[in-house]
């Protein structure tokens, strides 16, 4: 015989687990109410901490470092077309006056405006100036802290210098090591890329390493066969040296 359900009990027991279950809830709340705000006020004072150092402090800086450096970027151009020498290049590193303009030195912007693009693109000047003075370690170093963003390009011919810093110091793994980064950046460049492409071929050529060298004039003539030392021949000539005549 079917039992009949108890409608009492069925009454009865149901408002006690709501009841209990609304109790653990509640002691949940009570035990961790604290901890959870403090995460959330931690959260919170974080996010205004960063909102109020790029408003107050990271955005002033870098509009003073804009301002630090536009002069010496300037004469850095000119040195840039003109050449490098050994006055304007102390000027350009460590302050001085040129005509009537007050040139703040990169080394003085890269260390007082350091983590602004200003300072950034600093260290690359001063790579490229140590380069010329022939003060190669530095060189080396500023090159190295310098973050192209993209600027593929500049990143190229960052890497090239790194190249022949490397090399004055006969350091030829490194060095060709750099030359073949810098072929290997932005394959769809080709004035920038089949120069570095000629460059590490060359260099690779001049330490001896004949399958590197032969490797990389191949990739120069099969990519990039309408460059001026393919089409003159000066390409096959060198594989010719090399033993390969094809």
């Amino acid at each position: 015989m079917a039992l009949k359900k108890n409608k009492v009990d069925e009454v009865i027991v149901e408002p006690v687990i709501i009841e209990e279950k609304k109790a653990e809830a509640v002691d949940f709340f009570t035990k961790y109410n604290k901890p959870f705000l403090i995460g959330a006020f931690a959260g919170i004072a974080l996010f205004g901490a960063w909102y109020g150092y790029k408003k107050i402090v990271k955005e002033p800086n870098e509009i003073k470092a804009e301002e630090a450096i536009f002069p010496a970027e300037n004469l850095f151009d000119k040195m840039a077309t003109a050449g490098f020498n050994k006055d304007s290049s102390t000027i350009l590193l460590n302050s001085g006056i040129v005509g009537a303009t007050n040139i703040k030195g990169l080394l003085k912007i890269a260390g007082e405006y350091s983590g602004t693009t200003a300072a950034n693109r600093a260290n690359y000047m001063i790579g490229a100036t140590y380069l010329q003075t022939k003060e190669f370690e530095k060189a080396i170093k500023f090159l190295n802290d310098f973050t192209s963003n993209g600027a593929y390009q500049t990143d190229i011919k960052k890497n090239i210098m790194l190249g022949h810093a490397y090399s004055e110091l006969k350091k030829t793994d490194e060095a060709l090591s750099a030359y073949k980064k810098a072929a290997s950046i932005n394959i769809k460049d080709e004035a920038f890329t089949s120069d570095a492409l000629n460059t590490a071929a060359s260099y690779a050529e001049s330490l001896g390493k004949t399958k590197d060298a032969i490797e990389l004039y191949q990739e120069l003539k099969e990519k990039y066969p309408t460059t001026q030392s393919v089409q003159s021949g000066d390409v096959d000539k060198s594989l010719a040296k090399l033993g390969i005549t094809k």
